[in-house]
């Protein structure tokens, strides 16, 4: 009896660990995927489709 309980604890250790490997390497995975730099240009047009044109600055005045 001792022996089966003594398999059964060594058999769950492993899943165990098994399991925590896993886990660690898909949250590795996520934290790379996350801080990849991204594929497309970073100074490219935003979203809505505009882009700041070089050297400009923007006029308070006209965004009032």
């Amino acid at each position: 009896m001792k022996k089966v309980v003594l398999l059964a604890a060594v058999v769950a250790g492993v899943l165990f660990a098994v399991k925590r490997s896993k886990s660690a390497r898909d949250e590795a995975e996520l934290w790379r995927q996350a801080t990849a730099p991204s594929s497309g240009p970073a100074a490219g047009p935003s979203a809505n489709g505009t882009a700041p044109t070089a050297g400009s600055k923007p006029d308070i005045a006209r965004n009032n």
